[in-house]
């Protein structure tokens, strides 16, 4: 092997060994630092690409979570208002039974009716509070309103469920517990009430199901697709863990020999001693 001081290929093998070590040990680091194998599409096109596709349809899916979140909450108010409703319906059912008996006292009739309006006032009450993100599904007067269900904008339908005593046909002028009479009157209209309001809670109930059940499936959804991207994305951090000190002890010695190969042109001045 020839000498020279102008030219040394030891030295030059040895730099570029070294640069290839640095430049290795760089991805590694950035591999653990961000506990990804691919951070971007220099690293993997193709993959980080197909990653980002799914992250857009991750995102899709968590605006769709959130959307269902919503509408299970006004679902879930509207449906423990007409609960609500459907207890003071059986408090209205005994309170006009009781007055619906001939020779009542006046004293108790007006104390029965006094109650009696108490209760149907709260009824109205309980429907004008049993709002959520400014949607009641129960008022007189509301409109339905829709959730959205899929990325694509499938949205399900949720129907107003009108429970104000006035729709119920118990409210002011219809009933009253004035009279025996009146009682008896207003006990068929308090029970035609509650057959209305057991079948509006049906119609919540069945609609709060599907919602929920979208629901799950779309966290499920989201799940495996969190999952895919990892599968493609995601450094094995025990293997990158490996790589760091095997990458490490490979620039120490790729130092050591870039030392040595720069120190070989020395030995020419021997030649001239």
């Amino acid at each position: 092997m020839s000498l020279s001081v102008n030219t040394n290929n030891g030295a030059m093998l040895a730099l570029r060994n070294l640069n290839a070590t640095n430049t290795a040990l760089e991805t590694t680091n950035l591999r653990i630092t961000t506990g990804l194998k691919v951070n971007g599409p220099k690293d993997d096109a193709s993959t980080y690409a197909i990653a980002q596709n799914m992250r857009g349809e991750i995102a899709g899916m968590r605006a769709v979570k959130t959307a269902l979140a919503n509408g299970a909450a006004v679902v879930n108010v509207a449906i423990e208002g007409g609960k609500s409703i459907a207890d003071l319906l059986v408090e209205l059912k005994a309170k006009t039974v009781q007055a619906n008996q001939a020779g009542l006292d006046a004293a108790s009739r007006t104390a029965l009716t006094n109650d009696f309006f108490a209760l149907r006032d709260q009824i109205d009450t309980t429907v004008a509070t049993a709002e959520f993100n400014g949607i009641n599904l129960l008022k007189n007067g509301a409109s339905g309103t829709t959730v959205l269900s899929t990325v694509d904008g499938s949205t399900i339908a949720v129907s107003a469920q009108n429970m104000s005593a006035i729709f119920l046909q118990f409210g002011q002028p219809y009933a009253d517990l004035s009279s025996s009479s009146n009682a008896s009157q207003t006990l068929s209209l308090i029970e035609s009430a509650t057959i209305s309001v057991s079948d509006s809670l049906a119609a919540l109930g069945s609609v709060a199901r599907r919602i929920e059940v979208q629901s799950e499936f779309t966290a499920k959804l989201t799940d495996i697709q969190r999952a895919g991207v990892g599968n493609l994305v995601d450094a094995d951090l025990a293997e990158e863990s490996a790589n760091l000190q095997a990458q490490q002890i490979k620039q120490q010695l790729g130092v050591q020999a870039l030392s040595i190969a720069n120190s070989s042109p020395q030995a020419i001045l021997s030649l001239f001693g």
